[in-house]
């Protein structure tokens, strides 16, 4: 019977992991702060037991736990706790768990390494491994590095840091298991058999002819029900997924998701197997990516320690705050452009901000549409017209409805038909002017080849914010005052 695994139980669980070496550090730092302060004799030999006696307890409990919860327990600690739990980190998974810690908390830990530390936790890890690691690494530590691996692990670095970030060569893994097509299937069984254990996320064998061109693929499914007798030839297919290391990340997260692959085959130009994608490395790739733009759109420059110092913290932020002063300015002082009417008619105050906050969702929805569709690869030049379209018919209806209800409202809160009738119209406009500048906005970013995640939650609140407040009070100064 298969165990089922229930993510929010996993999740408790992981939370009670954290609760537990959180107490095993207070019970640690409490005996250790009683023997510093007790004056007997031998009293270094004695805080040296006791903090023997504690750190192995905390350290048996981290040897238990997988990298990946061992790096949940590092992110959900403030830095002392955290570095006094990385020291007790056994260092032959030193390298593991960096690979599945936030950047953010990466870049902590490593400070706290000595280079000769940080050298022997990354000779453990493969080639595509260190590649992720390269970006945060002393320059003379990935020089101590490229010397001690063989000449072949050598390139296949070299090759992969070679790769932006956002295409497959940076996802790429090297451990590919390959046999020929001339073989039989008893062949290939013998040769697998040879493996201590096959590479993670092994679903097919690659087939390769004599100059490693790539020319099908042999599902483990298959070789397991077919006759041993037959050839690899016979069995092999041929309609695969191949991907090209320079192809973007993100098709290939498309592609993996709309054929249920568990691993594809990477080809250079000339069409040789030089390596290949897995599940588990899209997977991680789709979460950095999904948290890159949520962090994108808060107007985050990248993702953020919670424990890290308030400076580190106010460079990561003030960027697009300052962005949001100056249109908290812009709109401000649309709003002391009619201070005349807004003293005459003291209802304005209470309901322009509804236009504006209306406005300003609705722009949200609108450009999340838009940002998702880009990120799929679904909008093409010659769709920004149907775009505007039908994102202004969606406005036009919704501004109708939503602002014929308020309408109503203000005529029956400050009885004035008037009135009424401007909060209506207002509505109107300032839903059209979102969804235009919802499809604007990030169209016009994927032309200019930026991310249209970045910041366009704070460049549709500032549009919605001063337009809606311009079309509203401008409206009650022509036809109420």
């Amino acid at each position: 019977m298969n165990a089922v695994i229930d993510p929010k139980k996993e999740l408790e669980d992981l939370q009670e992991d954290l609760r537990e070496v959180q107490e095993l550090l207070r019970r640690h730092q409490l005996v250790e702060g009683l023997v510093e302060r007790q004056e007997m004799p031998r009293h270094e030999l004695v805080e040296a037991l006791v903090h023997r006696q504690n750190g192995a307890e905390l350290r048996a409990k981290l040897d238990r736990m997988h990298p990946a919860d061992v790096a949940y327990i590092l992110e959900s600690l403030p830095l002392e706790e955290r570095l006094i739990v990385w020291d007790l980190v056994k260092a032959e998974r030193d390298g593991e768990i960096l690979l599945e810690v936030s950047d953010a908390v990466r870049e902590s830990l490593i400070r706290s390494m000595d280079p000769e530390e940080l050298v022997a936790a990354t000779e453990q890890l493969e080639a595509d491994e260190i590649a992720d690691l390269a970006p945060d690494l002393p320059e003379d530590v990935m020089a101590d590095v490229f010397r001690s691996l063989p000449v072949e692990e050598r390139e296949q670095l070299r090759a992969a840091m070679s790769y932006p970030e956002d295409a497959v060569g940076a996802l790429m893994d090297f451990d590919v298991v390959s046999v020929r097509e001339d073989v039989t299937l008893e062949v290939v069984t013998r040769y697998l058999r040879r493996f201590d254990e096959l590479p993670g996320h092994t679903d097919q064998v690659f087939v390769v002819d004599r100059e490693e061109h790539l020319t099908g693929v042999l599902p483990l499914s298959l070789l397991i029900v077919s006759d041993l007798e037959a050839s690899v030839a016979a069995v092999m297919k041929t309609d695969m997924v191949t991907l090209y290391p320079d192809d973007k990340a993100q098709q290939a997260a498309q592609a993996f998701e709309r054929y249920d692959l568990v691993s594809a085959a990477v080809v250079d130009e000339q069409g040789k197997l030089v390596g290949r994608v897995t599940i588990d490395t899209v997977v991680d790739y789709i979460r950095d990516k999904s948290e890159g733009e949520a962090l994108a759109k808060a107007g985050l420059r990248e993702e953020e320690d919670i424990f890290a110092s308030v400076w580190d913290s106010v460079k990561n932020r003030w960027a697009w705050l300052a962005v949001n002063l100056v249109t908290a300015f812009i709109a401000s002082r649309v709003i002391g452009a009619f201070e005349g009417s807004i003293e005459r008619l003291v209802a304005l105050a209470a309901l322009m901000p509804i236009v504006a906050g209306i406005g300003g969702n609705s722009g949200n929805q609108t450009i999340t549409m838009i940002v998702r569709a880009a990120a799929l690869g679904q909008i093409q030049p010659d769709h920004a017209k149907k775009l505007y379209r039908k994102e202004r018919g969606v406005a036009l209806l919704n501004g109708l409805i939503w602002g014929g209800i308020l309408g109503l409202v203000a005529w029956y809160l400050y009885s004035s038909i008037p009135l009424g009738m401007v909060m209506t119209l207002a509505m109107v406009l300032n839903l059209l002017l979102a969804a235009t500048m919802g499809v604007l906005i990030p169209t016009t970013m994927v032309k200019l080849g930026r991310d249209p995640a970045v910041g366009s939650s704070v460049m549709i609140t500032a549009c919605t914010d001063s337009g809606g407040f311009f079309i509203f009070l401008g409206l009650a100064t022509l036809f109420l005052l």
